[in-house]
Parts: structure tokens; sequence; C-alpha cells
């Protein structure tokens, strides 16, 4: 809904991804990619300045084909080139390092903050990026330019960032479990349009309202159990509007605390409030990463 001019808050996370550049006598760009644990997941190589694939190698059997990771990533340097058209045209080339600091499936933002760090490289805007080669909200651009919580607003394709007093003083209270699969992100906007479109302008606005609302009561609460009700509130909400049930009422309904989706729904984290009694429960459902609030909150 913040595609819609919604107010979101967001809050950047201790993991991130990191760019390093060295220069290349060849008129080459060699990029390597690396995971958490220092694997190499994607190679590729680029003629310069031409930017022609040379080659790619893919280390997964999951998200697609090396070809279509290198044409992705083809199509981000293009787009910065059209923004800054002196970028990339030396006659020397560059070993570039992409290295993540979570597991790569995690989904805590690896599009949105390599789509930053090229922009930065680049010199040039780092929402117009995002637009230009892909599409969505741009609230994780934001998080990835900002070391503090934000509230976030999409007005007239111009992005509106606040920074936001929330440090929550029940934030032991409060925790993140990854439900052990990566959600598209792009696939959960395609889901939102679809129904959005069938939704009378009216309501559809309130629908709007209320979540720019929910999202400035989310930093007054001052308990868990305030919280609680504003995270139901919220999942409601997104639950009418895109016709998908709340993952408490399909994974977790006989949970004691409230969970609420993040992101597109049905995968990456969820956010739970709950006590030492959490961490068992969900382990013994089957998923077995739980990270408190401080573990995972810059």
């Amino acid at each position: 809904m913040v595609l819609d001019s919604a107010v979101s808050l967001a809050v950047p996370t201790k993991f991130g991804q990191d760019l390093i550049i060295e220069p290349l006598q060849e008129s080459q760009l060699v990029w390597a990619s690396y995971t958490n644990t220092g694997a190499c997941w994607f190679e590729a190589i680029f003629d310069l300045p031409r930017l022609r694939l040379v080659s790619c190698t893919f280390n997964s059997d999951k998200e697609g084909s090396a070809e279509f990771i290198a044409e992705t990533l083809q199509t981000i340097l293009s787009e910065a080139r059209k923004l800054n058209p002196g970028f990339l045209q030396n006659n020397s080339g560059f070993l570039v390092k992409t290295n993540l600091s979570f597991p790569k499936d995690w989904g805590l933002g690896s599009s949105s903050t390599l789509i930053n760090n090229i922009a930065s490289w680049a010199k040039v805007d780092a929402y117009a990026l995002l637009w230009n080669a892909f599409s969505g909200s741009a609230y994780d651009i934001a998080c990835a330019k900002n070391n503090t919580p934000i509230f976030y607003q999409l007005k007239n394709r111009k992005p509106i960032v606040k920074e936001a007093e929330f440090k929550p003083k029940f934030a032991e209270e409060l925790f993140f479990v990854y439900l052990n699969k990566k959600q598209n992100s792009r696939d959960g906007i395609q889901r939102y349009k679809a129904y959005q479109s069938k939704k009378p302008e009216d309501s559809f606005q309130a629908d709007i309202d209320e979540i720019s609302i929910l999202s400035n009561e989310f930093v007054k609460a001052s308990s868990a159990k305030d919280l609680e009700k504003i995270m139901i509130d919220h999942e409601n909400i997104i639950a009418s509007m895109i016709k998908l049930n709340p993952v408490k009422k399909d994974l977790f309904p006989d949970y004691f605390g409230a969970i609420k989706s993040l992101g597109a729904w049905g995968g990456d984290f969820v956010l739970v409030t709950g006590n030492e009694n959490t961490p068992n429960y969900f382990k013994e459902k089957g998923f077995d990463t739980i990270l408190r609030y401080s573990e995972l909150v810059l």
C-alpha cells in the first residue's frame, strides 16, 4: 500500500551488503558475489565499454539461471549508465565484489542494497535507478540510506523520508521469525495491484488512510499489548485487500502472541510478540531462525 501513498514505518537492519571495487588493466568488468559464509555464488564477466556479457556462472538450483541474474545485473548497470553517461566508459576495467552479511534467502534487501551501492558508485540517484530498472515503493532504498527507523511515504512518485522515534522499551518481547522461504516482492506487488483495481476508490483510500494511521500508532505503543492490537488491525486490512489469510491463521493459530507479516506475505520474516517461550514454540513447528529484535534491528 506504500505504492499508493500510505505512510510506512521501516527499520534498518544490522545485516547488509557491501560493494568493493578494484581497478583492472583489462577492459572488463569482472563481478563476483559472495554469501555470508564467503562462498562465491555468482560470477560474471562483461566487456567494457559495451557492457556485453562474456560469461557467467551461478552456484544454486534456485532463483533462475546464471544468464537471468547476469542480465538483471546488466540492466541495473545499463540504467545507471543512462543516468550517468560517463559510468563504465573508461578503457580500464574493474573487479567488483559484493559480500552479504546475512543468508541470501532471508530476503533482507539483497536487491535494494545492491541498487543503492551501484547508485553510489555511479554517482546517480538510487530511487531513479530502482524505478528505471524495476518497480517497487523504494522504502528499502530509503532504509539503505538511513541508520535509524524512518517513516516513508511515496507521494506523486517522490519519496518522503522522516526520521521516526521507535525504540520500544518492550523490545525483549519482540522477535523476528523466518518462515523458511524467500518471497519475490514483485509477485506480491502484482497480487496487490490485481485486487486493488477491483476495490471502489473511496473504500481503497480509506484503507490507505488507516494504514498510515497505524504506522504512526506503531511508534506510540507503550507495551507489547498495545502493539498487538495495531499488528492485528494491520493484518486484517491487508488480508481483506489481497484476499490472503494472515500467517497466524494459516500456520500458527494456537500461538499466544500476535504475528505480523513483513514485506510480501507468505514468506521472509514475520514480526512476533512473545516471551521466553517463543523460540521453543516456533522451533517445535520447524522454524529454527528466531531473532530477537535487538539482534536484527540496527
